[in-house]
C-alpha cells in the first residue's frame, strides 16, 4: 500500500509533468504587479517566493532594498541563473511544507492555480509567516468578461480551458479567498488587479490599448492580486 504521507510516483509524476507545463515562469506584467502590492503594503524583512518557479521574481527582488533574506520553494531545481544569495528548497507544494522557520513576508504568484487543494496551501502559507506576516498572491481573474465568456461558451473559465489543463486545475473566485483566508488564519483580504486584460478570442489585443486605458479593473483585468496578513496561528 502506497504511503499516505509520501505521493505515489505515479501521482509525483503527473504532478511533474502540470509544473513543467507551467513553464516555472510568469509575465513582466505579473512580476511589477507583484512588486507594486510589496511597495503598496510596505513590507519590508524576510520573503518566501511559495512557487519561485524559475526564480524571476526573486532575482528581481534581490536587486531591491529591503529584500536581502530570499527564499524560493518549488519542484522546479534551482535555476542557475538565481543569485546565490537567495536561499533553494525544491519539494512538491502539493504537500506539506518542511522548511523550520518563518518569514515576515510570504508570496504566492500565479501557482495556486496549479495546485490541488488551496486550503492546504493557505495552511502551508500560515505556517511559513510571523504573526503579522503578510501574504500577497496573484492568480487568474475568473470575474473577468473575457473569462465569463470562456464559463458561458466553453464550459470553464477561460484560463482552464484547451492547452490550459492540466497545468491550471484550480479556478477561485474572490468570494473563495475570502473564505478561505478566514478559514486559514488570515485577515479580510483586499484585492487589485493588473489593468491588462486580453478581449474574448483576440487576446493579443487588451481592453486597455484599444480604450487609451480607460477600461481597467475586474472587468478587465486577467488577473487579480490580494494581499492579507496571518492574525492566528494554526
Amino acid at each position: 500500500m502506497a504511503s499516505s504521507v509520501e505521493p505515489t510516483t505515479k501521482l509525483t509524476e503527473s504532478r511533474r509533468r502540470a509544473s513543467e507545463l507551467s513553464g516555472g515562469t510568469s509575465s513582466e506584467v505579473i512580476r511589477l504587479f507583484v512588486i507594486r502590492m510589496l511597495r503598496a503594503s510596505g513590507a519590508r524583512g524576510s520573503l518566501v517566493d511559495f512557487g519561485a518557479g524559475k526564480g524571476e521574481l526573486l532575482s528581481a527582488l534581490h536587486q531591491m532594498q529591503g529584500f536581502q533574506d530570499l527564499t524560493g520553494i518549488d519542484l522546479f531545481e534551482r535555476s542557475s541563473d538565481v543569485p546565490e544569495a537567495i536561499a533553494w528548497h525544491q519539494q512538491d507544494l502539493n504537500e506539506a511544507v518542511t522548511i523550520n522557520r518563518v518569514f515576515d513576508i510570504a508570496v504566492c504568484s500565479e501557482t495556486i492555480e496549479h495546485l490541488e487543494n488551496p486550503r492546504h496551501v493557505f495552511r502551508n502559507l500560515n505556517r511559513l509567516l510571523r504573526p503579522g506576516g503578510v501574504l500577497i498572491l496573484t492568480m487568474p481573474n475568473q470575474e473577468s468578461i473575457r473569462s465569463f465568456c470562456g464559463l458561458v461558451f466553453g464550459g470553464h473559465f477561460t484560463l482552464f480551458l484547451g492547452e490550459c489543463y492540466p497545468a491550471h486545475i484550480t479556478a477561485l473566485l474572490r468570494l473563495d479567498l475570502v473564505r478561505i483566508c478566514s478559514e486559514a488564519g488570515f485577515s479580510n483580504p483586499k484585492f487589485s488587479y493588473t489593468n491588462a486584460g486580453g478581449i474574448p478570442k483576440l487576446p493579443s489585443m487588451s481592453w486597455q490599448a484599444v480604450s487609451a486605458g480607460l477600461l481597467r479593473g475586474r472587468l478587465f483585468s486577467d488577473n487579480l492580486g490580494m494581499v492579507a496578513e496571518k492574525i492566528t496561528e494554526l
